[in-house]
Order: structure tokens, then C-alpha cells, then sequence
């Protein structure tokens, strides 16, 4: 006779309460079976759309990050709360970023297209207030800059030595300028051709005691616009700020007279700082009255 003292002391599932034992576990460590990308943005928006409404902006936060990092088409409202949420931490240039990408993809029938743009004028006023605040300050900011000045005039004498530069200024110049044909900003971001040129272009050359900023915008037509602007360098802040927001593929340099884009440039983070550190010297230069020119 067959004994089912061995079934009893396997872990087998072939007796019955054994089976339905064994399928109530499976049930219940299983994992839950993953939506599909579409689906389960729309859960998440939904859940973003809840915590930004209760103001539980941790927990909106943390469903956008995780939207972020989803491959797939956003929906405009994405970038709405997105802004929403960047302004409760402070991020003010990040927060405008997403609004103005929340303007451009819902349009003038956008669910929330006034609050969005009011929230871009505020952001704005707000932005101007810090410059004043720093030129009633003399410049001089609450938390510190870093400005990185070589310790020696090594770096700068290396600087005229690769550009064959009789200057400093000359020098900082033709360098500044090499960093920007590198870090122009493109419209197709998956495929850089290097023998097209950028969308939005910048040459920068000094005259006297003015900055001169030539903007150069190819359209999808292939026809370009040409822009210039000049402005002198006396009573401002010596170190532009800059900030990239990675939900709209750019990268800004702020104007230091009143905060508003200077660059639009690549997202790239590196290149960006680099140009604003030079950029950066090249001001302090002419405030300087071009010493070691």
C-alpha cells in the first residue's frame, strides 16, 4: 500500500490542500504584472494631477520623477505640474522652462494655459527682483559664487599660447567663442551632424568696454536670422548664472542685467558651466580695463 507519509514531508503541491495551499502563495508573492508605457503614464499623471491638487507636493514630486525617467510621449499637462511642483522648491528658471513647454504643446486651449502663463509672469518679476536686489547690493550675492580663477596666470598664459592670442581679452574671446559653435542648440537632439551648424548660434566679440552678442537662428527652411545686441559691463554681476532643464532638451546663460536668456544652448551640463566661467572672465577682463591685454 502507498503511503502518503512522503507526500506530507515534500514541499510538493500534488495533494489537493497542498495545491490550493501552494496556489494562495503563489497569489500572493507573485508580482503584479507591469502596464503597458501608455497606461501607466496615464496612472501617473492621474496620481500626479491628485498630489499637486492637495498640494502634497513631495508625493507629486516623486510620480515625476518617476514620469521623467519614462520612455514615450508626455502629455502637455506633464509639464504643467512639472512647473507647479519646481516652484515650491525654488527652481524658479527650471519651473518657467516647463511652463513655456507647457504653453507651446496645449496651446491657447490648454486646460490650464492662463494659470500657466501667469505663473511665467511671476517667475519673471520674481527674477527681476533678484537682479535689483543684487545691484543694490553691489553685486554681491547672499550665498557664494563659485569663481574659479586659476591660481597662477598659467592657465590663461596656456589659453594665449593654443590661440596664438597677443591678449588675455583676445584669447578668452576666441576660446568662449569655440565653446559655443560646440554646445549650439539643435532641434533634432537623436542625430548631430557635424557638418551642419546648430539652430541657434552665438559669436560673442568686445569692443571698448561693450559685450557684443551676434544670435544666428536657422529655420526649418534652411533660411537664418541674424540678431545682435551689445551692452556695456560696468555695474554688473561678473558671473552669469545658468541652469538646463532636461524636459526641454536646453541649457540657459542668464542675462546679468536683469535675468533674462542670454544662451539657449545644448543640454550639456559640462559645456554649459564652462561657458559660463568664461564668459565669466571675459566680463571681469573688461570691467578690468583689460589687464594682461
Amino acid at each position: 500500500m502507498l503511503s502518503l507519509n512522503k507526500f506530507r514531508r515534500t514541499p510538493s503541491c500534488s495533494l489537493l490542500a497542498g495545491m490550493v495551499m501552494c496556489s494562495a502563495l503563489m497569489a500572493v508573492s507573485a508580482p503584479a504584472l507591469a502596464l503597458a508605457p501608455e497606461h501607466e503614464i496615464r496612472r501617473l499623471m492621474l496620481a500626479t494631477e491628485e498630489a499637486v491638487t492637495a498640494e502634497r507636493w513631495g508625493e507629486a514630486s516623486e510620480y515625476l520623477n518617476r514620469l521623467q525617467k519614462m520612455e514615450g510621449e508626455k502629455p502637455a499637462d506633464y509639464f504643467y505640474y512639472r512647473g507647479r511642483a519646481m516652484l515650491q522648491v525654488g527652481h524658479l528658471n527650471e519651473a518657467r522652462s516647463a511652463l513655456e513647454a507647457y504653453v507651446t504643446r496645449a496651446g491657447a486651449e490648454g486646460d490650464h494655459y492662463q494659470p500657466a502663463l501667469k505663473l511665467i509672469t511671476d517667475i519673471e518679476k520674481e527674477n527681476r527682483a533678484t537682479v535689483r536686489e543684487l545691484a543694490s547690493n553691489g553685486g554681491q550675492v547672499r550665498e557664494p559664487v563659485a569663481i574659479i580663477e586659476p591660481a597662477s596666470g598659467e592657465d590663461i598664459t596656456r589659453l594665449r599660447q593654443l590661440y596664438l592670442a597677443d591678449s588675455d581679452r583676445e584669447a578668452l574671446t576666441v576660446h568662449l567663442n569655440a565653446l559655443l559653435e560646440t554646445a549650439g542648440w539643435r532641434r533634432d537632439k537623436t542625430v548631430v551632424r557635424l557638418d551642419r551648424p546648430a539652430d541657434i548660434r552665438y559669436r560673442v566679440s568686445v569692443s571698448n568696454d561693450n559685450l557684443n552678442i551676434q544670435e544666428i537662428t536657422r529655420n526649418t527652411d534652411e533660411t537664418t536670422v541674424q540678431t545682435s545686441s551689445s551692452f556695456t559691463v560696468f555695474g554688473i554681476n561678473p558671473q552669469p548664472r545658468w541652469d538646463c532643464e532636461p524636459a526641454v532638451g536646453a541649457c540657459w546663460i542668464y542675462d546679468p542685467r536683469d535675468g533674462s536668456r542670454l544662451f539657449q544652448l545644448a543640454h550639456s551640463r559640462n559645456q554649459v558651466n564652462d561657458i559660463a566661467l568664461t564668459l565669466g572672465r571675459l566680463i571681469r577682463n573688461l570691467q578690468q580695463g583689460g589687464a594682461g591685454s
